[in-house]
Formats: structure tokens, sequence, C-alpha cells
């Protein structure tokens, strides 16, 4: 059985700053509220192996250290931890198994973008900053039940030609996606925001959707000019 002391020290150095960096992002899923007692995780993949840390099962986000986030294989298995990996560790090793462009994955059960989730309806691009952060609307994945790869499956199948960072599992909640975990854990941040802001403007009447040619023009500004480049 592979054990962590098998990988060379600059994997090992990769492991201790990602799992520093991975319980640190646990935090702000609190501090935006995207999460209630241990119902979310976040995980990274280390671009110096084929190895990915993530959350383990049922630990408190208030308990978590460093030392307690579990390192895993890209098939899900246990390489270096006390505790059992996060239950959704299948879903983030297929993602990163089949979409080598990410390195960081994120589920929540914020309240707003699980309703919507709830209702299988994808959250329609009516905000300027959805054109920025999603590139067009927030789409619904499939029906999928937690423990194998069918979540994995449901997102790729899902993001894999969108723009869009985040994906509505029916019924369940939101998985994204970004090229570190801090993005990933952004674009949680931002999908539960546009979800709450879009649920309140339905309440006020239907809200005015924007072109498919200024989506672009906005996704393309946000991409390549906006911020330290």
């Amino acid at each position: 059985m592979t054990s962590l002391q098998d990988y060379p020290a600059e994997v090992q150095a990769e492991i201790a700053e990602a799992r520093e960096q991975v319980c640190a992002l646990h935090a702000e899923l609190t501090r935006w509220n995207l999460v209630v007692w241990t119902a979310g995780n976040v995980s990274q993949r280390l671009r110096s192996a084929d190895l990915m840390v993530i959350k383990p099962s049922g630990v408190r986000y208030d308990k978590l250290t460093p030392e307690e986030i579990v390192v895993c294989d890209l098939d899900g298995n246990l390489i270096d931890g006390e505790h059992s990996p996060s239950s959704d560790t299948a879903a983030h090793a297929y993602v990163y198994r089949h979409m080598p462009e990410v390195f960081g994955v994120v589920h929540t059960h914020s309240t707003y973008a699980t309703a919507w989730a709830a209702r299988g309806e994808e959250i329609p691009c009516v905000l300027t900053m959805m054109g920025d952060e999603f590139g067009g609307p927030v789409p619904v994945g499939p029906f999928a039940i937690i423990g194998d790869d069918s979540i994995g499956r449901g997102i790729v199948e899902t993001l894999r030609d969108s723009r869009s960072p985040a994906v509505l599992m029916q019924n369940h909640g939101p998985f994204t996606i970004g090229k570190s975990a801090e993005a990933a854990v952004k674009a949680a941040a931002m999908v539960e925001e546009v979800a709450r802001t879009v649920h309140v403007a339905k309440q006020l009447g239907e809200p005015l959707p924007i072109p498919q040619d200024l989506i672009d023009r906005l996704y393309d500004r946000y991409t390549n000019v906006y911020g330290q480049h």
C-alpha cells in the first residue's frame, strides 16, 4: 500500500502547503454562511503528483486542523490521514481525473443555491455579475446518489462545455470548480450570492435577461481585463 513516505520531498512539501490552504479555506465557507454543521467540503489537487487533499468526513469546521486534512489519490483511496475522507471524495476525484485543468472543487448546501437545485432550475443570467463570473446561466446537473462517482460524472457532463464554474446538482446542491481551491471557494460564494439576488428579483417581477452578445463582452472583460494581471 502506498504511503506518504513513498513520495519525494517536493511532493510532501506541496501536501503540507495544500493542507494549510484547504484548512483555512474551510473557514471561508463558514465566514460566508455557505455551510451548516459539517455539510460541505473543499479539496485541492496537487501539481506535483496525482494526489488531492480534502476535508475528512464529519469533522466540524471549528475543530479542523491542517493535520486532519486527508490525502487521497485520484481514485479516492486514502494515502495519509487519521480520518476517513469526505463522503464526496469519489465525486471530487472523478472531476480531477476528467478535467485536468481543474485544481479545486467545493461542495456546499448554501441555502439559495440549493433551493434552485431543489427546483431543478438553472439560474438565468440576469445580472452583470453573472456575465462576469459565470459567462451565462448557472446550469443544473442530473440527480445522482452520493457515495460513488455518479455525482462526479454529472458535474463533468454539465460543466465540460460550460463557462460556468458552478453546477446545481438536482435535489442536492452546488458544486464549484476552479484553477485552485481558493477559486472554487470564490465560485461557491458567488453562486450563493446570485442565487439569492435572482430569487429576490423574481419576487418583484420577471427579471430582464441580458443578451448573449453582452454576456460574451462582460465575460471577456472580466476574464482578460479586470483585476491584476
